[in-house]
């Protein structure tokens, strides 16, 4: 492709050489250059692809964009840039002819409910006709195709790259999910979203590997609605406002509250024989009742929010009523059918915020007895060990504390910090190392009316030990069981 094309409507300054060029591609990893790439040096958080430049021309690479001054050869074309990702979103969206402008877009920032979310919006818009693809914490869809996601918003290229690769499978619309860091990083950068969504706010990712602290968050979560066309809020969140600052979308909103445009109301559980649920009224710009298979108040939520997108698409009550139906997200508080006599659930939550979240929502529908399953990952902060074990302790009546991914810890090291905490508080316990058996445990010792949640893993199907993934799926493990049948039905 003529360099000249791609660097059209980019800032930069010709440090030497020539850009009357060919490039055969885009590379921000020197490992994977191939002869005349076009290489973009990132400033990185672990290391500096600056250090890498002569790396990569050695590899083949023509031209070289930086922010800093690099030592290459004479003959190779250097550009320097003030924000070499902002260049790299904006020279991926070129170089695969800008497909966001033949896709709507729609992008979902928020600490809960993303992942949830896109999946909803994407079943209403298909069962309406609208092949849509999505990029996610779990996975990208690209029609039939899946594809396990290692970041849940891909680096600007991977978007620009996948976007393309949705155009030509025939889809008309992308749902995705959009992190701070996503945001923060600029992998975002480079088109227009035509709906930006923000479901909730509440301290998380803050760190020195992550954002600096709350405020340094809330902008980053900002950032996409001076990014979109349309956006669309919750109403009850408490951080709205500074969401809103500076702002440069339309605005509608969802939620309890009676200024939002979007209204829900009349808000009652339902325990169906093994499975867990809410139903709910809307009021507002849509009228109509919902029911959904997942519990909890937070799906109401996460409902209202694809709801209010797919209005927008015209999606009729009838196939909003049927999506929302069927439903089901992997490892998001996903419903296992075991018994009718009682409930088993995977859910992702893995830190004490989330898992306070979710035993909170199940207490609600008041269960004969309310079992968490944890483990707490190793080569972490052990903190989360003491957190995780004090909230299971205090709002389950019984927590097995078994293990998740050890990676180079002894397993028995991480469950003795977590009985740390659950000692904190007075819930009944016991310790079942291998996870495997503690699944089969909770299973067969399970009682008429016993909400059973298996937490930590989520979608995960493996196991990480001493630097190695085996492969573990806890649908397997409780499959596995049931087969045998040595429980009450």
């Amino acid at each position: 492709m003529d360099l000249t094309k791609l660097l059209q409507g980019i800032d930069y300054e010709c440090i030497q050489g020539d850009i009357n060029r060919e490039v055969s591609g885009i590379v921000y990893d020197s490992r994977r250059v191939f002869d005349k790439v076009l290489f973009v040096c990132i400033s990185g958080a672990v290391s500096d692809g600056h250090i890498f430049a002569i790396d990569a021309v050695s590899n083949g690479a023509t031209v070289i964009v930086v922010e800093k001054t690099v030592d290459v050869p004479d003959n190779v074309t250097v550009l320097k840039v003030k924000n070499s990702r902002v260049v790299l979103a904006m020279l991926s969206a070129a170089y695969f002819a800008h497909p966001a402008n033949e896709l709507v877009t729609i992008g979902i920032t928020g600490t809960k409910g993303k992942t949830t979310a896109t999946y909803m919006v994407r079943s209403m818009l298909e069962a309406s006709g609208i092949k849509t693809g999505l990029i996610g914490t779990i996975e990208t869809i690209i029609g039939d195709v899946h594809i396990p996601s290692s970041h849940t918003t891909p680096e600007s290229y991977v978007v620009q790259e996948t976007f393309r690769k949705m155009v030509d499978a025939g889809c008309k619309c992308v749902v995705m999910e959009v992190s701070s860091q996503g945001l923060m990083l600029h992998r975002v950068s480079g088109f227009t979203f035509d709906y930006g969504i923000f479901t909730n706010l509440e301290p998380d990712h803050i760190g020195p590997a992550e954002h600096k602290d709350l405020a340094d968050y809330i902008y980053c979560k900002s950032l996409l609605f001076k990014q979109c066309r349309h956006g669309i809020f919750n109403a009850d969140d408490s951080h709205l406002e500074e969401i809103l600052k500076e702002h440069t979308c339309d605005v509608e909103t969802y939620g309890f509250s009676n200024k939002a445009d979007i209204k829900a109301s009349d808000v009652h559980l339902l325990d169906k024989k093994g499975t867990l649920g809410v139903a709910y009224h809307l009021d507002g710009l849509i009228n109509m009742d919902v029911e959904i298979d997942i519990p909890g108040k937070f799906s109401v939520y996460n409902s209202m929010t694809a709801i209010s997108i797919c209005r927008h698409f015209g999606v009729s009550d009838d196939i909003i009523k049927k999506s929302l139906a069927k439903i089901r997200v992997k490892g998001r508080v996903e419903l296992l059918n075991v018994s009718p006599k009682f409930t088993v659930i995977i859910d992702y939550a893995h830190n004490a915020m989330s898992l306070e979240s979710l035993l909170t929502t199940l207490r609600e529908y008041n269960p004969k007895r309310l079992v968490c399953l944890f483990g707490c990952g190793g080569n972490r902060s052990r903190e989360r060990r003491f957190e995780m074990g004090e909230v299971s302790s205090r709002l389950a009546d019984l927590t097995v504390v078994t293990s998740d991914n050890p990676r180079r810890e002894e397993p028995q090291a991480i469950i003795d910090d977590i009985i740390i905490g659950v000692k904190k508080a007075n819930g009944n316990y016991i310790t079942v190392i291998d996870r495997a058996k503690a699944i089969r445990y909770v299973i067969e010792n399970a009682k008429e009316g016993d909400v059973i949640v298996l937490a930590g893993k989520g979608h995960e199907d493996y196991q990480e030990i001493n630097g190695k993934k085996y492969h573990m799926d806890e649908r397997e493990l409780v499959a596995d069981v049931v087969l045998d049948g040595n429980f009450i039905k």
